[in-house]
């Protein structure tokens, strides 16, 4: 499924919606951002978008490169606009497509698109493997608490940002759209799995129910 077609939106509106849908969305990328070394050269950009994470990455490190991977070619037209000569794009799916070698991994919403906790981890892996040992892996992404109480806490709160734009019925409208599609792990599960993976994972920013994760490439032993 198509980005705008998941969101319920014209591809054209994107930038502006998905503000209405995620709160502190601006803050989060920053701090996203923030975390890539300067020392980075490629930066994968896993379900790129519209790259606007991307685009705050080369605001950081301007001479690195992106190889931004996304299933939406429609979207990627957006991207490229965007990020300019700076950005290899590639049209499949970041769980199936091979991930290039590099100095760090991004990824901005997209992630809770993986449907099982085994996929994940061999995502992860493969983020892993194609990771050099000083660069990290950067998640931003809807991460509820394992708690129901805390959760719904969460859930009612993430829905209230919504309703400053959309009335009850069109907000109950959008949760039910999402939920067909999208799959959201507890953080301390999404650690474990970046953890099992070989990342020494750390919570760089935390609001309600979105988080930023940052997984350092633990180094590998050496082989005799």
């Amino acid at each position: 499924m198509s980005v705008a077609a998941h969101l319920g939106i014209d591809l054209a509106e994107y930038d502006a919606r998905i503000r209405t849908f995620i709160p502190d969305y601006e803050e989060m990328l920053d701090v996203a951002a923030s975390a890539v070394p300067r020392q980075a050269r490629t930066i994968v950009d896993l379900g790129i978008g519209t790259g606007a994470l991307s685009r705050r990455c080369l605001d950081r490190v301007p001479r690195a490169r992106i190889v931004g991977i996304d299933a939406d070619a429609d979207v990627l037209t957006i991207a490229a606009q965007r990020l300019g000569p700076s950005a290899s794009l590639v049209v499949g799916s970041f769980a199936r497509t091979a991930i290039p070698w590099c100095d760090a991994a991004v990824s901005s919403l997209a992630l809770h698109h993986i449907r099982t906790r085994a996929a994940k981890l061999t995502l992860f892996r493969r983020i892993r493997a194609a990771t050099r040992s000083d660069g990290c892996f950067v998640s931003v992404d809807c991460y509820p608490s394992r708690d129901a109480a805390l959760a719904r806490v969460q859930h009612d709160t993430w829905r209230a940002h919504l309703r400053r734009t959309y009335d009850t019925r069109n907000t109950t409208a959008l949760f039910r759209a999402w939920a067909g599609e999208d799959h959201y792990l507890p953080l301390e599960t999404e650690m474990q799995l970046m953890s099992a993976a070989g990342f020494r994972p750390e919570v760089l920013w935390r609001k309600g129910v979105f988080a930023v994760l940052l997984g350092v490439t633990a180094r590998r032993p050496a082989t005799r």
